[in-house]
């Protein structure tokens, strides 16, 4: 391996965008959450049941670039 290589290498972010899911309507919404943090799963007001309901981290959208 070159030198170069080792240099120009990229750093991850540290925070991705993922999709939450209501497991209830199948709702979803956008969450950002640490690279290194444990998957989501939270309670929200789902507006299609007008109801609180369990949301889940369903997947990896994109990484979010830190500024």
């Amino acid at each position: 391996m070159f030198l170069t290589n080792i240099l120009l290498k990229k750093a991850k972010s540290k925070n991705i965008m993922v999709l939450m899911e209501s497991m209830v309507s199948g709702h979803k919404f956008n969450a950002i959450r640490e690279r290194l943090a444990d998957k989501l799963e939270l309670i929200r007001f789902d507006p299609y049941i007008r109801q609180q309901s369990v949301y889940k981290e369903r997947k990896k959208i994109r990484s979010i670039k830190s500024s």
